[in-house]
């Protein structure tokens, strides 16, 4: 069913499993005795959140925010971010970790880490599973970061099209033949 829009795949299951179990170790050693709470940014890094929760060993809470840059029927960010669903925990005086799908133009990141700086936490970091440093306008710090990708449209592990499709098992490359009109924005 998928093999129409995906032109290969981009990063296969065992690795992606992988990457997330040795980011997981590495969180839980650097935040070992601390009061961590992993913040999930909505909808792409639901399935990321999932993997990497369970790979961390030590006591943590998870929280979600949704933010948009895009307006409806944008393909490009406007550069105005919004958040849509903020969190629920207050976050003042404790280590918080943003837990991102694809961190690529870096303006949505900038913004959270401003917005959530000045809540006060103990400590901000940012974990994304995905960073397209080519399309960087704005430098944000990667803490984490589980692969370093090219220039390309990506779906699967959480990325959508249209929003479908983010319940495959891999990171593929969407297929350059396909209109235009169907790719959503990444951040």
């Amino acid at each position: 069913m998928h093999e129409e829009i995906i032109g290969r795949i981009l990063v296969d299951e065992d690795s992606l499993q992988q990457r997330v179990k040795e980011l997981g170790q590495a969180v839980s050693v650097d935040y070992e005795g601390k009061d961590l709470v992993l913040i999930c940014v909505l909808k792409g890094g639901v399935a990321f959140l999932t993997d990497l929760m369970r790979q961390v060993t030590i006591p943590h809470e998870i929280d979600f925010m949704a933010i948009s840059s895009y307006g409806m029927g944008q393909r490009q960010s406007s550069g105005v971010v919004r958040i849509l669903m903020d969190l629920e925990a207050n976050i003042e005086g404790r280590d918080v970790l943003i837990v991102e799908d694809i961190v690529d133009s870096g303006r949505t990141m900038s913004y959270l880490l401003r917005t959530l700086g000045a809540r006060n936490p103990a400590s901000l970091c940012v974990c994304t599973l995905l960073n397209k440093a080519g399309r960087r306008v704005v430098p944000v710090p990667l803490d984490y970061i589980g692969f370093d990708i090219p220039d390309e449209f990506v779906l699967g592990y959480g990325l959508d099209l249209d929003e479908k499709y983010r319940n495959l098992p891999f990171v593929g490359v969407f297929k350059e033949a396909q209109p235009e009109q169907h790719r959503t924005a990444q951040r």
